[in-house]
This record gives C-alpha cells, sequence and structure tokens, in this order.
C-alpha cells in the first residue's frame, strides 16, 4: 500500500523529531501536498536543480535532503533565481520536498553516526550530549590502532571523492585509537573533541580556528568536503524509512542521488614551491 506524504514525513520525523533541530533551522515540508500519494523517495544531500532533474528522471514521488532549500527568510519563490526555479519544477512535476536537517545531526542514529559507523568505530557516544544518546558529534574507538597517516587513506578510501580530498593537521606517526567525527561544519565542538580523541574528522575547518587548536595541544585534524562527510547518512535513513514504513504496512522504495552536489569542481596542486613571504 502507498503512502501519502505526510505519512512518509511523520515516519522521518519519529528518527529524527523536529524537536531536536536547531531553533535557527527551517526543516521538514518544503514543498509539495501532504496528501499526495509517494511510492519512491529520492534522499540527497542538497536541493539543488540536478537532483531535483534526476527525480525527475528517475520517477520519483518526494526528495528527501539534508540541507533545506530555503533556510532564510524570502519574500516570495518566484522562478528568478536557482532556488525558486528548483520550487516551480517540483510543483510541475507533483514532486514533494522535505528536509532533515540538524535534527537529523542530533538524532541517534543520525549523521556522525553513518560518518562513524563509515570508518567502524566501536563504542559510539555523543561528541556534545542532548540527553539520551542524542546531540552532535561522535567519538567513538578503532577497531585496532594505526597511524594518523593510516587513518587518513581509511577516510580518503572510505569518503566519497572530492577534489577537495582530505586535508590532515597533525604528526602523520601519531598512533590514532579513539576518533571524533562530525558530518558537516564542526569547528564549533574542537575543544570538546581535544578533550577526548586522538583525532577530529569533520568539515570547513577555519584557518585561524584550526591552527589555534593545534598550537594549544588539541588532536589531530582530518578536514573532508562538507558534501563527503554528509553522505553516508543519505544510505542510513533511506534504509530506516523503508523498514520504518514497511512494518506498519507501507512498501515503498527509497534510493540515494547519485548526483554528486560537491560544490568544488576542479583542483590544481600548488607548484610554486619557492620561499613564501
Amino acid at each position: 500500500m502507498s503512502a501519502t506524504v505526510a505519512q512518509v514525513l511523520a515516519a522521518l520525523e519519529r528518527r529524527y523529531p523536529l524537536s531536536l533541530a536547531a531553533d535557527w533551522d527551517a526543516v521538514g515540508l518544503i514543498c509539495g501536498d501532504p496528501a499526495s500519494s509517494v511510492d519512491r523517495v529520492l534522499f540527497a544531500v542538497d536541493p539543488v536543480q540536478v537532483v531535483v532533474d534526476e527525480a525527475i528522471l528517475g520517477g520519483f514521488d518526494l526528495v528527501i535532503t539534508h540541507h533545506p532549500l530555503l533556510l532564510r527568510g524570502v519574500n516570495g519563490v518566484g522562478a528568478i533565481d536557482a532556488k525558486g526555479k528548483v520550487v516551480h519544477t517540483l510543483i510541475r512535476n507533483d514532486i514533494a520536498l522535505a528536509s532533515a536537517h540538524t535534527n537529523a545531526d542530533h538524532a541517534n542514529p543520525g549523521v556522525s553516526d553513518a560518518l562513524a559507523q563509515a570508518f567502524d568505530l566501536r563504542n559510539l557516544r555523543p561528541l556534545d550530549e542532548l540527553g539520551e544518546g542524542t546531540g552532535a558529534g561522535r567519538v567513538g574507538d578503532l577497531l585496532e590502532p594505526m597511524t594518523l597517516e593510516a587513518f587518513a587513506s581509511l577516510v580518503a578510501a572510505t569518503l566519497p571523492a572530492t577534489h577537495h580530498g582530505v586535508r590532515i593537521a597533525g604528526d602523520p606517526s601519531l598512533i590514532v585509537r579513539t576518533v571524533a567525527v562530525c558530518g558537516g561544519a564542526g569547528d564549533s565542538l574542537l575543544a570538546l573533541a581535544a578533550a577526548c580523541a586522538d583525532v577530529y574528522v569533520t568539515s570547513d575547518l577555519r584557518h585561524h580556528r584550526a591552527q589555534d587548536h593545534l598550537v594549544d595541544g588539541g588532536c589531530a585534524l582530518v578536514d573532508v568536503a562538507h558534501w563527503a562527510s554528509e553522505w553516508p547518512w543519505l544510505n542510513q535513513a533511506a534504509q530506516l524509512l523503508v523498514a520504518d514504513l514497511g512494518e506498519i504496512g507501507y512498501a515503498i522504495t527509497a534510493e540515494v542521488s547519485a548526483t554528486p552536489t560537491d560544490p568544488w569542481t576542479a583542483h590544481r596542486p600548488s607548484t610554486n614551491l619557492g620561499s613564501h613571504s
């Protein structure tokens, strides 16, 4: 039996309660009729046109993204900019759009759990606990200790390839046993990671924050692309949604977008090996 948009989102919100979202966030249904039927759901990190095009070609009824489309207030959604065109394209093709953002970041299991599990970390616990195992980031233990260099290679081999690559700050020979992770931008958790982990994997680390962290004796850092750090959650969320709806008699299929939406499309290594002033 097909579910409605409202029923799919109710199942999604049981996994990722709206109460866990930050007060500045905009999560839930973005556009679409709650009464429309849903057979196929597409999960993606970003609500951008290439994902919408993929949804149209694939015959999907609902797109669920991690990032919201309209995070800041708007006065209209005319098809005069990229976001407005996304809304109009979705409506014309009878496709609903919803997001699970910081509520999915903080849920258990959530975005950082999926990232931690990608590296086979054990004994997971929140880095910044909100209560009952929920909260931002995760910290866990490797099955076997390894060097920072080997761990960075594991990260590079596990996450989807991007032109950002995997950046490392710290002694490559450092032995890593405990790993902290945070999907998405995680520099606000640097101090917490420093207190409990040998290395911290996250995204969007800024120059001065990273530099100050290291000078103060903080843990090693592995900086990856924002999109890549959140991508593992998509498959986890898709599988859970199908299973949860199946338990109450609704048969849907859920797939993960095959379209990379990392904004960086090329990389050139520096060739200037001279002195810097």
